[in-house]
């Protein structure tokens, strides 16, 4: 899946407007082209850690599916630290095997945008 560049550049916007509490949400596309950035509320509301709401994934997953778009990948940021994902992270992805995770970081000031697939203890930058 190739990201368009203003959707990486919504995403880092997501990240900075929720600062310093993490952001979290989905993008979606199709035919290998992401095409729209779904914000996700951090019902945890944590600078440490993300957490949303499973009714909000259900509604966003039915608007992505009759939209005709799939999921492209996840994302969320860490305001703290580097852009890498944490245990809890790769724990999380267990859920979503295959789907690309975007982190942003924000530890340093500058956004460092990292794009990473989980595949059970296994993390590889993509």
């Amino acid at each position: 899946m190739e990201f368009a560049p203003e959707h990486i550049e919504e995403i880092v916007a997501h990240a900075r407007d929720e600062a310093p509490n993490e952001c979290c949400g989905l993008l979606a596309g199709r035919n290998g082209r992401s095409e729209r950035v779904f914000r996700m509320a951090n019902a945890a509301r944590s600078p440490l850690r993300f957490e949303v709401a499973p009714l909000e994934v259900m509604r966003t997953l039915e608007t992505i599916d009759e939209a005709g778009l799939e999921v492209a990948a996840l994302y969320h940021s860490h305001t703290r630290t580097a852009p890498y994902p944490s245990q809890t992270d790769v724990t999380f992805a267990e859920a979503w095997p295959g789907t690309p995770w975007i982190i942003v970081g924000l530890a340093e000031g500058d956004a460092e945008v990292r794009t990473y697939r989980i595949d059970g203890a296994n993390v590889a930058e993509l």
